[in-house]
C-alpha cells in the first residue's frame, strides 16, 4: 500500500527535483547533485552534496520525509552557558501525509535549498 502512495508522491516531486538537480549542478561537487529514483527500493530524493540531502520514503508502512543536513557554524544564539556542536549533521525524519500537496512538496524542497544555501563558505555563490 504505502509503496503505491510513494510513487504517487513520486509522480508530482520528480519534475521540481530535477529541476532543482539542473539548477545546482553548476554550484556543487562534482557527481552532485544525485536524483534518487527507486520507488521500488522505498525511496525517492535529491541529494545536493554528501552533507544535504531530502529523502521521501516508506518503511512499508508509513511514508516519512527524510531530511539530512549539517547545522550552521554560526549560531548567534550560542552560548558560554549552551553548548553547541557547529557543522554536526543533522537526521530529520518526518511523517508524511498521503494527501501532501504541491505547495508542501516544494516547500520541502525550497527548505533543504534553503539549509544548503546558507552554510558559510559558499564564496563561489555569492561572489561576483
Amino acid at each position: 500500500m504505502s509503496i503505491e502512495m510513494l510513487q504517487q508522491v513520486r509522480d508530482r516531486v520528480m519534475p521540481m527535483l530535477r529541476l532543482v538537480a539542473e539548477e545546482y549542478r553548476p554550484r556543487v561537487a562534482e557527481g552532485y547533485p544525485i536524483v534518487v529514483d527507486s520507488v521500488q527500493d522505498g525511496v525517492v530524493g535529491l541529494e545536493i552534496d554528501p552533507s544535504y540531502a531530502l529523502y521521501f520514503s516508506t518503511d512499508g508502512q508509513e511514508l516519512f520525509t527524510d531530511v539530512y543536513y549539517r547545522s550552521s557554524r554560526n549560531d548567534v544564539r550560542s552560548s558560554a552557558m549552551r553548548e553547541k556542536f557547529s557543522g554536526r549533521p543533522i537526521y530529520d525524519r518526518r511523517p508524511l501525509s498521503a494527501s501532501i500537496t504541491d505547495i508542501q512538496l516544494r516547500n520541502l524542497i525550497a527548505e533543504l535549498m534553503m539549509r544548503h544555501n546558507y552554510q558559510p563558505g559558499l564564496v563561489h555563490i555569492s561572489d561576483s
